[in-house]
């Protein structure tokens, strides 16, 4: 099994644009912009790698994210996994500036 590759530039931005669509259901931001989706690659047998964590350990919606996922991704990658990573665990230093407008914006004080 070879190591997983770093997506073409384009499709690295269709990824992205697409996991825009998906909501954290507790904030109310998107995945991308709170920071919780730590990198994409793909694997050897054409599947996009998500690695990826949650707010916390213990999210409860973790199957409603993972739902989300496949929906926002249905037409633009053939398969994917998400690779659930706790370290670094998440924190709010990795919500992007657009995230922390969207944040402001519903009522966040951040």
């Amino acid at each position: 099994m070879s190591e997983p590759k770093e997506l073409e530039p384009a499709k690295y931005d269709r990824v992205i644009e697409a996991m825009k669509d998906i909501i954290d259901p507790e904030i109310g931001v998107n995945i991308i912009d709170l920071g919780l989706v730590y990198g994409l690659q793909e694997s050897d047998d054409g599947a996009l790698l998500i690695n990826m964590t949650l707010t916390s350990a213990g999210c409860p919606l973790q199957d409603v994210i993972e739902e989300q996922t496949a929906a926002s991704l249905d037409g633009v990658v053939d398969a994917f996994r998400i690779n659930w990573i706790w370290m670094p665990p998440w924190g709010p230093e990795q919500i992007t500036d657009d995230g922390k407008e969207m944040m402001r914006a519903i009522g966040f004080s951040i």
